[in-house]
């Protein structure tokens, strides 16, 4: 698991079956059933790093799409509406992206 280290396994599949059914994501209930708004900043950090697929120091749309997938190759892909919002709640700038703080402030939202 990409998380190993950081997120428990019981964590992780109890968060992604809170979120399994069609538009029932909401990143603030994911990240405190997943446990990542207890982590230290520095884990917060690993976990970015993890969820930026192409690693360009970004998490851009088409990322966030399939941010689940990075808890579970299994899961499914976010709704358009579900990733437009996940992207305008995180994307303090408005820049189009989340960066590494703005995850940050996310996740502790």
């Amino acid at each position: 698991m990409a998380f190993a280290g950081i997120l428990t396994d019981a964590d992780v599949a109890a968060a992604l079956q809170a979120c399994q059914a069609a538009e029932s994501f909401n990143y603030k209930s994911f990240f405190a059933k997943v446990g990542l708004t207890a982590k230290s900043p520095d884990d917060i950090k690993k976990a970015f790093y993890i969820i930026d697929q192409d690693k360009s120091g970004f998490i851009e749309e088409d990322e966030l799409k399939l941010f689940l997938q990075n808890f579970s190759a299994g899961a499914r892909a976010l709704s358009d509406a579900e990733t437009k919002a996940f992207l305008k709640a995180g994307d303090a700038d408005g820049d189009g992206m989340i960066g590494v703080d703005e995850f940050a402030a996310l996740v502790k939202a």
